[in-house]
């Protein structure tokens, strides 16, 4: 990865150029990751003195005393990935606030750089917390009226950054906030996601398509997702069930095979549903064991369908064409490679994406094909 780093730092160079250990803290889900870890990778091979740990708080999980709480937390598939990063050297999970706080203090961090930018005044004051006697970073929103104890939070930082900017892509800003803080200079050409797949994992996927008949050297798989933490960027079933018709109505994908992700929960339901429909060559997929069976799979098709969330983020990783499907609230979260790439967005900018029809959704594929038959032509 090409990076460089300068000297005109909110972090004082005096603590980046001497040995220690900084914490990040970050409220980080797969799909903000994805981008992420290579500006992390990036700031762990400039300061390869500086032991980087990191505080994953996953937003929709509230830190707890209760042990019945643990086990959402415990379970968050991100950990996956972040222990497969050889430049990380911890992960710290607050599940127990309180031996999460103490253990974190234990470290006697030099550098605390809080990356949250939701409570941000909250964030603020944990990574005081954490860190009480060294160098401190967060950011913060724009004072409110009534918005005193925030300013009592801010306070708390040694430098920050107030969050407003607009940015064509959450790359640049990540780019430009690294820059701020470490003077490091990453590249477009080094923003594009990478994720290396334990061979162990790529074997299972290829075993399961094996199993089900599928073979790799004749047949296309597409990955279809519809689900999302968020209601608003969910599509329906029933949708994706016709979408899976109308492509094998399509003769570049006639006889193409077809998995539909689903919550371990759901998964039974999800294959009866296709059952039901009397689709062949499709099947329900989840992803149940391990964050790294979803990208061994993906990396097994030839082209993703996918609503806004991880899944989406992630065919980028593995290199693998994608439709995805968004509102229009967050152009800056689209799939970083828009020359390889078809983005179906609602029709209005306060539409849910159900309202997305099947219509467009086909239309978007088959235009991914003619860009695919340009490319093959130009290489």
């Amino acid at each position: 990865m090409n990076s460089t780093a300068s000297t005109d730092t909110l972090i004082p160079s005096a603590l980046l150029n001497k040995p220690g250990k900084i914490l990040f803290i970050s409220h980080d889900m797969l799909g903000d990751f994805t981008y992420r870890q290579n500006f992390l990778a990036a700031f762990a091979a400039a300061f390869p003195h500086l032991e980087m740990h990191i505080w994953i708080d996953f937003d929709r999980f509230s830190r707890t005393h209760i042990p019945a709480r643990f086990f959402p937390l415990k379970k968050y598939i991100i950990h996956d990935w972040l222990s497969a990063c050889p430049w990380l050297k911890k992960i710290l999970v607050p599940t127990h606030q309180r031996n999460a706080v103490a253990a974190a203090r234990a470290e006697n961090y030099d550098i605390v750089v809080s990356l949250a930018t939701l409570r941000t005044h909250r964030y603020a004051a944990l990574a005081r917390k954490l860190c009480p006697r060294g160098f401190v970073f967060g950011y913060k929103n724009t004072l409110k009226l009534l918005g005193f104890h925030r300013a009592r939070a801010y306070k708390k930082l040694d430098a920050s950054i107030t969050l407003g900017d607009k940015f064509a892509h959450v790359t640049d800003e990540y780019a430009r906030r690294f820059h701020q803080l470490f003077g490091l200079d990453v590249p477009p050409s080094a923003r594009h996601p990478l994720l290396d797949i334990p061979p162990e994992w790529k074997q299972r996927a290829q075993d399961l398509l094996r199993e089900w008949g599928f073979e790799k050297q004749k047949d296309k798989l597409v990955f279809i997702n519809i689900r999302a933490t968020n209601n608003k960027r969910c599509w329906p079933l029933a949708k994706a069930l016709a979408l899976i018709k109308a492509m094998q109505q399509n003769p570049r994908w006639r006889d193409a095979w077809f998995l539909l992700n689903a919550m371990p929960s759901a998964h039974s339901k999800t294959q009866a549903a296709i059952d039901r429909a009397s689709l062949p060559r499709a099947r329900a997929f989840s992803a149940g064991e391990n964050f790294f069976q979803l990208p061994a799979m993906l990396a097994e098709s030839s082209l993703i369908i996918s609503v806004e969330t991880s899944v989406m983020h992630l065919a980028s990783a593995v290199r693998v064409p994608v439709v995805a499907l968004m509102r229009m609230k967050n152009p800056d979260q689209a799939p970083i490679d828009s020359a390889n790439n078809v983005v179906v967005t609602t029709a209005k900018r306060g539409d849910w994406m159900r309202e997305i029809p099947v219509e467009r959704v086909m239309a978007a594929v088959e235009k991914r094909d003619r860009l695919g038959e340009t490319k093959n032509q130009e290489t």
